[in-house]
């Protein structure tokens, strides 16, 4: 069976239409993330598509220059699109060069067919790997299967176009022309087809994961501190409590309470306690392990988790956060605010049947007796105490969360 060229054309053309316009209503006209742009190239490529099935009932120079020119326009807009969705500048001259330098080649080969396809594929195939090229720069930060995806598409078209262009150079046989059936162009058309489905598909994949990521901190992160919220550092411990316990390591908890917290608010105004609140989180989050945790438990308490720590570890620690949070600087206009805190320490092995809310219990009763002893100190809990989830729960939500 032969490929009937001007149908692949138009189910590229329409399905170029059909992906922009669902990646244009997807954006909601702001762009976010270059899916608007995405669209643009969709739409410059069914443009492009529909001119070259209209050869020979349109003139040449219209189909084969504005033609090309569109199709390589729609691979400089894709780039421009991975680039804005890095967040990096757009540097159009350079984006819009290949256009206007393959419609300046093209004029000087127009009767050339051969030369033609030379030219218009190793353009586009280099326009192509310059896209693959980027995304492979930072695929670590990408790390998506949307990335993946849309490499892979891209990749493959760069592939096609080479060998569109080598045959090209390698001359052509009399007669042959764009449309006319033969197995070579045939398959590099619907080649193409799948090209535009997998890198579009792959781009709005890489959105979607984006978006995911985002939804996920926003989740798990105290929207003021960047710390972890109560919710997910509560988690957090539930899971190292259990690791501690299988492999018999110790577990340390540090309770982080600001002192007279409410005094700077009712001095300075709640914006300078949200300042106090980012400073203490900045200076705790500087001073523990990439392996250990620190979440806003509540108000202007910080609870931190430490493990494979043991007690006295735990309390070295405590210490020089004490130290450094007296130490730091923290301005509100024209004011250095004293800001001081309180520390109540727990850390040891834990049992079969131990769980997160003992610990935080723990960790409160020596922050309550740093606080009883004049403030800015720290309190170790000598050993782990093992009451009742109705006596902890008559306490009150500090000590035993709604969330667990």
């Amino acid at each position: 069976m032969v490929a009937d060229i001007p149908t692949l054309l138009m189910m590229i053309t329409i399905a170029s239409v059909v992906m922009a316009g669902s990646m244009v209503t997807v954006a909601g006209g702001g762009h976010r993330d270059g899916m608007g742009l995405w669209g643009v190239g969709l739409c410059l490529n069914a443009l492009a598509y529909v001119l070259l099935v209209l050869r020979g009932l349109i003139p040449d120079a219209v189909s084969i220059l504005l033609g090309n020119a569109l199709a390589s326009a729609t691979l400089s807009c894709l780039h421009a699109a991975v680039l804005r969705f890095q967040h990096r500048p757009l540097r159009w001259h350079l984006l819009l060069a290949p256009p206007a330098v393959l419609t300046c080649v093209l004029a000087l080969n127009l009767q050339d067919f051969g030369a033609r396809i030379l030219w218009a594929n190793a353009v586009m195939a280099l326009q192509m790997g310059a896209v693959v090229g980027v995304l492979f720069e930072r695929r670590r930060a990408a790390g998506s299967r949307g990335a993946l995806m849309v490499m892979a598409g891209l990749g493959l078209g760069f592939v096609v176009l080479l060998a569109r262009a080598a045959w090209g150079a390698a001359g052509m046989p009399t007669g042959q022309g764009l449309l006319q059936p033969g197995g070579i162009a045939g398959l590099s058309f619907m080649l193409l087809f799948v090209v535009l489905l997998v890198a579009s598909f792959g781009f709005v994949f890489m959105s979607k994961d984006r978006a995911d990521e985002v939804n996920r901190r926003l989740a798990a992160l105290d929207e003021l501190t960047g710390v972890a919220n109560r919710r997910s550092i509560i988690a957090a411990l539930d899971r190292d409590v259990g690791r501690a316990i299988r492999t018999r390591e110790p577990l340390a908890v540090m309770m982080v309470d600001i002192d007279f917290f409410k005094h700077v608010n009712d001095t300075h105004g709640h914006l300078a306690g949200d300042r106090v609140l980012r400073n203490v989180a900045d200076v705790i989050r500087s001073r523990i392990r990439a392996q250990d945790i620190v979440g806003r438990y509540g108000g202007e308490e910080f609870l931190v988790v430490l493990v494979d720590t043991s007690a006295q570890g735990a309390r070295r620690l405590a210490e020089q956060l004490r130290e450094a949070v007296q130490a730091a600087s923290c301005h509100w206009g024209a004011h250095r605010l004293a800001v001081t805190v309180s520390i109540g320490v727990f850390g040891g092995r834990m049992e079969p049947g131990d769980s997160w809310d003992q610990l935080i219990h723990a960790a409160d009763s020596a922050l309550y007796r740093a606080k009883q002893g004049g403030r800015n100190r720290v309190e170790l809990a000598p050993a782990l105490e093992r009451p009742t989830r109705a006596g902890l729960a008559a306490q009150g939500p500090e000590t035993f969360p709604s969330t667990h």
